[in-house]
């Protein structure tokens, strides 16, 4: 029998050369691109690979083999495809933009930047690639840049609501608020349906402190787009506002099953678990963050501001923390100065104070700020309030009354901030904000005025070297530390002072008279609470079987956050019926609820600062204990400043002997519910006017050096 084995292989050869032959590449192309544009994107692949198989430099199936693999979200697999197409037509214009695309969403957004500049170069009416280009941008924190890439876009495209939708978006993050939201109802009006815009305009209004706007806007965008990942996190970020903390942890949670490399979404999270007091956790987040975008500002001084809240961490890690915002930020800014200062130098003229703050308003912040402002010496000072809170309220009035001159900058961007204290030829500008929300470093950084301060609202370092000054005083900054820190460090006779009580209330006697036991108090946020401190204060508690605690904060109107409460508490053997809670009350209320207490226990390793003086100043003496860090010193200097040493504790053990010590002494917290407000009208650190002469007697030092050191 004759072997046939070659004959059929030789046929075999012919017939696949003649189908290849008869294959059409560019038919083939033609039916992939249908079947793209039907939404069969799987068999516009399958489609594309044959043609690929028999022209592997087969520009326009690359191309759009990369485009589907992005929308099928193999980010990697496009960015790979989308090369080798531009590697075969690097002139495609389009095939340029989508890299971009994908190179966004891979967060190379340097890449992505040149990517899009490629394609206006060869396309310069490309409205497209100006609009995508500004969601690099903003993401690079360009935020100008972003705004005139979506003008360029939408003077090509008038009636373009992605660049609409996208201005608004890069507004938002500009800090121009009102200007977002026109943007992106300008893009509702050209596409109702357009659930990104609607998403974007839910940002613009929460930062406007709309809230049930801005829900309203979210639930909206989702019901048009439920698997939005950016409107459920803006969701949470409106139910965080609202100390809506379980919903707020669903929506975060929501977001990160839809996108898990969401920053947002993990940034957000964070907040979520500070509120609850799981420091670790929120950590553990913020470093998620900043492993993709090592160079984020906001989160960057979150974890800042969470780290002042685990025990762990001591001086030099804080203050290496807070240098880490200077080398990825701030030393980037200020890589290109800004002009000389013009400033006259003559060191007897009266002062331009400039202060920068977000809590020129209800908060705990504008307490310590306004005993300056108020009893600043205006012959010789001049000031100058920066208020950078959209939200204003019956104190801002106040502070409104005390400045020479106010100024709006809510919706001023840093640069436009730091243009506008140029113009105001402002001597020393000071930062009442450190890292805490609403800060403006990246002004601060820009250096905008000869002199600059960090004081009073987070006065623990900012770790930047164009701030040459921080108030502090030698308990919260011992003199070994100092070293540590970016700023000179000025002592006070306290790191803050506070106002006094607006109304006069009235300090009876200890409620432990009538009550015959002790109440234990703690007036502190949640977030202040540490598994350390609680272990603390059961120790208290059971020095003192008949005492009672009892805690108050706003956070507390939530049941879930009581009861967590209680459980930390019985864990350590404390039973619930000796814990009271009260949430939040005006402020009336919330001074009038220290009668229901006769000593106050202070949290740690953050420290009170604010409670810890209205507790003084309503005759509650505040057991405390020396930390090492600067938030875990302050009520210890508070304390010290007004001659209590003896209730500051250096550990725990004697915390709690000092605790139970001064709980079997009646007598004792009767007299001092009666003199501890006259002991702090006679002290440098709670007396107002003495408090703010030492302020100017340091700024007119800082000023005189300054004009030396010039000349």
């Amino acid at each position: 029998m004759s072997d046939t084995r070659g004959l059929r292989a030789f046929q075999n050869a012919r017939l696949k050369k003649q189908q290849k032959k008869a294959y059409d590449v560019g038919e083939a192309l033609n039916q992939a691109l249908r079947l793209h544009q039907q939404g069969r994107v799987a068999d516009a692949q399958t489609t594309c690979r044959e043609i690929l198989q028999r022209a592997p430099r087969h520009f326009d199936a690359l191309h759009l083999l990369g485009v589907t693999e992005y929308q099928a979200g193999r980010h990697e697999e496009a960015d790979r495809l989308l090369q080798q197409a531009l590697a075969v037509e690097p002139r495609s214009a389009a095939a340029c933009s989508n890299h971009g695309i994908v190179l966004h969403e891979l967060k190379r957004y340097e890449e992505a930047l040149a990517r899009y500049d490629k394609a206006i170069a060869l396309k310069a009416n490309y409205p497209e690639a100006f609009s995508n280009r500004a969601m690099t941008l903003t993401e690079l924190g360009r935020f100008d840049d972003a705004a005139a890439s979506c003008d360029q876009a939408i003077a090509l495209k008038p009636d373009y609501a992605e660049a609409f939708s996208n201005r608004g978006n890069a507004l938002c993050h500009g800090r121009r608020f009102d200007a977002a939201l026109a943007s992106c109802d300008k893009a509702i009006a050209l596409r109702p349906s357009y659930a990104d815009a609607l998403s974007n305009r839910g940002n613009a209004l929460t930062e406007l402190g709309r809230f049930d706007a801005a829900l309203a806007s979210y639930d909206k965008a989702l019901a048009l787009k439920p698997g939005l990942a950016a409107a459920w996190v803006g969701r949470g970020n409106v139910f965080l506002n609202l100390n809506r903390y379980g919903e707020a942890f669903a929506a975060f949670q929501k977001a990160l099953a839809l996108k898990p490399d969401s920053l947002k979404a993990l940034a957000q999270l964070a907040h979520y678990y500070e509120r609850h007091g799981r420091m670790e956790e929120a950590i553990a987040c913020y470093d998620r963050v900043l492993a993709i975008k090592p160079d984020f500002p906001e989160v960057i001084s979150n974890k800042i501001f969470a780290l002042d809240l685990v025990p762990r961490a001591g001086f030099a890690e804080h203050q290496e923390a807070r240098k880490d915002w200077w080398r990825q930020v701030g030393a980037k800014i200020a890589a290109t100065p800004g002009p000389a200062h013009t400033n006259s130098r003559d060191p007897a003229r009266r002062v331009v104070l400039g202060y920068v703050s977000s809590d020129f308003r209800r908060h705990s912040a504008a307490t310590t700020i306004w005993p300056v402002l108020k009893n600043h010496d205006k012959a010789q000072f001049e000031v100058i309030c920066y208020s950078c809170s959209t939200k204003q309220d019956e104190v801002t009035k106040d502070f409104q009354g005390v400045a020479d001159r106010w100024i709006d900058a809510a919706q001023m961007s840093d640069q436009d901030l730091t243009d506008r204290v140029r113009a105001d030829k402002v001597d020393i500008l000071i930062d009442l904000s450190g890292h805490s929300g609403g800060n403006r470093l990246g002004t601060f950084a820009r250096k905008p005025a000869p002199v600059q301060v960090t004081a009073w609202g987070h006065g623990t370092g900012t770790g930047l070297p164009t701030i040459d000054y921080l108030f502090s005083d030698p308990v919260t900054i011992p003199d070994p530390m100092r070293h540590l820190y970016a700023e000179k460090i000025y002592d006070l006779p306290c790191v803050i002072t506070s106002a006094l009580p607006a109304i006069a209330l009235p300090r009876g006697e200890p409620p432990a008279r009538a009550n015959g036991y002790i109440t234990f108090g703690v007036f502190n946020r949640i977030t202040k609470i540490s598994d350390d401190a609680v272990a603390v204060w059961a120790r208290v508690l059971h020095g003192v079987p008949d005492a009672k605690l009892l805690m108050k904060d706003g956070a507390f109107d939530e049941s879930s956050l009581r009861d967590l409460l209680r459980q930390r508490l019985a864990a350590h053997g404390i039973a619930a019926e000796r814990i009271d809670f009260l949430g939040s009350s005006p402020r009336e209320e919330h001074l009038a609820a220290f009668g229901r207490t006769d000593i106050g226990l202070d949290p740690f390793p953050q420290n009170g600062g604010v409670s810890t003086w209205e507790a003084l100043h309503m005759g509650v003496p505040i057991v405390a204990k020396l930390g090492h860090t600067a938030p875990s010193r302050l009520s210890g200097a508070i304390l010290t400043s007004i001659g209590m040493g003896e209730w500051v504790a250096e550990n725990a053990d004697d915390y709690v002997a000092r605790a139970v010590k001064f709980a079997a002494l009646p007598d004792r917290l009767t007299t001092l519910r009666h003199e501890l407000p006259a002991r702090i009208a006679s002290a440098p650190s709670g007396n107002g006017v003495l408090y703010t002469q030492a302020v100017e007697r340091a700024y007119r030092m800082m000023w005189e050096d300054y004009c030396r050191t010039q000349a």
